[in-house]
């Protein structure tokens, strides 16, 4: 039977290969032993268990911030960086866009659009659309011309354009 011994010299692995049972020997002051396959197999169960437990835990944690309203995109070109806020209901005069030392900040609000109350007659079981005041941060990069930032509103989408220093941009130098 192939295997090794762990650094500390306590354990041994066969080191199994897909499809065939890993046998694990202690070896302690009682001598060399090998652990019980249900004992591997409650730790190894366990150690599954705690895996997929944080997994959720984290990706929970994890989605809050992708979950913020509104979901934005960024992306750059050698002339301008470009923000696609998806933001579709709002009144474009409640939005409000900012460019603080190059921390770029959206804000407004989105009003609840519930039906009325007809004394009883309708209620809402789901709503899982976002509505109240909502503020979203993006921070740019040292090159973009506070005087060139432009922010147009059509169609549900919010599309600011930062443009970049002229000297910030790539050009091509003629070699003579």
């Amino acid at each position: 039977m192939r295997g090794c011994w762990a650094q500390d010299g306590a354990r041994w692995t066969t080191g199994a290969s897909a499809g065939q049972a890993e046998i694990v020997l202690v070896k302690d002051d009682r001598g060399v032993r090998r652990v019980p396959d249900q004992i591997q197999r409650r730790v190894v169960h366990g150690l599954n268990h705690l895996t997929r437990s944080l997994t959720l835990i984290i990706g929970r944690v994890r989605g809050l911030g992708r979950g913020g309203f509104p979901a934005i995109n960024v992306g750059g070109t050698p002339q301008s960086v470009e923000i696609f806020a998806f933001a579709p209901g709002l009144d474009p005069a409640t939005v409000e866009v900012n460019l603080d030392r190059g921390v770029l900040s959206i804000a407004g609000e989105r009003k609840a659009e519930l039906p009325a109350d007809d004394g009883g007659k309708a209620a809402v079981h789901i709503n899982e659309r976002f509505s109240g005041r909502f503020r979203r941060v993006v921070s740019l990069s040292d090159d973009i011309d506070p005087n060139g930032v432009s922010a147009d509103y059509r169609d549900g989408v919010l599309h600011i354009t930062a443009k970049r220093r002229e000297s910030a941009r790539p050009r091509r130098i003629a070699v003579q």
